[in-house]
């Protein structure tokens, strides 16, 4: 049984935790004692009905206000998929707990208030997740109960979104009308739209094909740490290097580059948890030892010898700004890249990014949720692809020295 991640976006009361809740309820996922909590504390807030959103909205915060505040996962299986699901806060201030819960997913639902159809945060979560470089798409346009069913209406909004997805860089976008609070839709079909001959939501995510979404081309081993138990007389003279593959496949014998450095070996051997194997695959753990003894530490990264990432003290990123104190030419933060924590430097800004309308424009500084190009400049190389060819090594996280805050999260461009 594959694995797949999903991550909900939308606008503030558009029904994200409501349609997880019923996701969970619909497919038995939710414990009995659970539930029961549940319904008592629906029935404390004036519901006579259960409020499924209390399933996914655990902090008194969230259940006072009725909205999403950090983010929250979630787990359920079927007998095709087993998922894990990020419930991600809608409101503005909180578009760093999105970042943080899409940049894991393979699948994004965007969900659309049928009656107010597509607003500015709807508009920014759909362009985060094509920065975030998530593969597949699903708009949900909920509420179709409090529209009537109306095909109309439905239509009209997937005009609007198709017009403006055709600037995102996402192939694959699903439009599904539902009604989270009714179950129209989501794990069934719905009687009410029988102008709708699409499947429902969760057939939909079941058959999702994410097989091609794995990079097993490019091998990139960040190395987290060297092994060296010297427990007994087996193991005193092993040394391994442990990380978890961002791509590719590694083969016993392969000739590997260890990078920065530039010096090359072979694979001697591969440890996996469960014992030596032949070959090893993104995103498996593993130990990997080398023929030679060279100098291999944490935040190198062990690569095929004639396919390597690129090494440099540059990066040309596109950044996501998630703190009240703007940054801009000069200003010093940490990057944190792989297992890689190295100071920097914003060394320019070259444009903003307008994410109702995708346009650019100039800017010399970068505000509050704000999206713009950047070259960044650090004090060591990092070794990183474009991200998208490689989403582990393309991303980065920028943190103020001084506050240990992380202030941004950036992916790497194609020069």
């Amino acid at each position: 049984m594959d694995l797949m991640r999903l991550a909900t976006a939308g606008s503030v009361d558009d029904g994200k935790s409501t349609l997880i809740g019923r996701l969970l309820y619909e497919t038995g996922s939710v414990f009995d004692d659970q539930l029961d909590a549940t319904r008592v504390a629906s029935q404390r807030m004036g519901s006579d009905e259960i409020n499924l959103a209390l399933l996914t909205d655990g902090l008194r915060a969230e259940r006072e206000q009725g909205i999403t505040i950090d983010v929250a996962f979630r787990y359920f299986t079927t007998e095709r998929r087993a998922f894990i699901i990020a419930d991600t806060p809608g409101h503005v201030q909180y578009t760093r707990n999105m970042v943080t819960g899409a940049s894991t997913a393979d699948l994004a639902v965007v969900l659309v208030d049928a009656r107010s159809g597509l607003t500015e945060q709807s508009r920014r979560h759909a362009f985060l997740c094509s920065l975030l470089g998530v593969r597949h798409l699903v708009v949900a346009v909920n509420k179709m109960d409090l529209v009537g069913y109306d095909a109309g209406v439905f239509r009209r909004i997937c005009e609007s979104f198709r017009d403006f997805s055709g600037r995102l860089e996402i192939s694959d976008i699903t439009l599904i009308p539902m009604s989270a609070l009714r179950g129209d839709n989501v794990v069934r079909s719905s009687d009410a739209m029988p102008w709708y001959p699409g499947p429902p939501l969760l057939h939909h995510l079941e058959n999702v094909h994410l097989a091609s979404d794995q990079n097993l081309v490019d091998v990139r081993l960040p190395v987290q740490c060297v092994i060296r138990p010297r427990a007994d007389d087996h193991h005193h003279d092993y040394r391994g290097y442990a990380g978890q593959l961002a791509g590719g496949v590694l083969r016993v014998g392969d000739e590997v580059t260890v990078l920065p450095g530039g010096l090359t070996t072979r694979v001697a051997g591969i440890d996996s948890p469960a014992g030596p194997v032949d070959e090893a695959f993104a995103p498996m753990s593993v130990t990997v030892r080398l023929v030679d003894d060279i100098d291999v530490s944490r935040g190198d990264m062990i690569a095929r010898t004639g396919n390597q990432p690129t090494v440099t003290q540059d990066l040309d990123a596109l950044v996501c700004h998630m703190d009240r104190t703007p940054i801009g030419p000069g200003t010093r933060l940490l990057l944190k890249h792989a297992n890689n924590l190295v100071p920097a430097i914003v060394d320019d800004i070259r444009y903003q990014i307008d994410v109702n309308t995708l346009h650019r424009r100039t800017a010399d500084k970068l505000g509050f949720n704000e999206i713009g190009r950047m070259r960044i400049r650090t004090t060591r190389a990092v070794m990183c692809d474009s991200y998208r060819r490689n989403r582990t090594t393309g991303n980065f996280v920028l943190i103020d020295p001084r506050t240990k805050r992380t202030v941004s999260a950036g992916i790497v461009e194609d020069r």
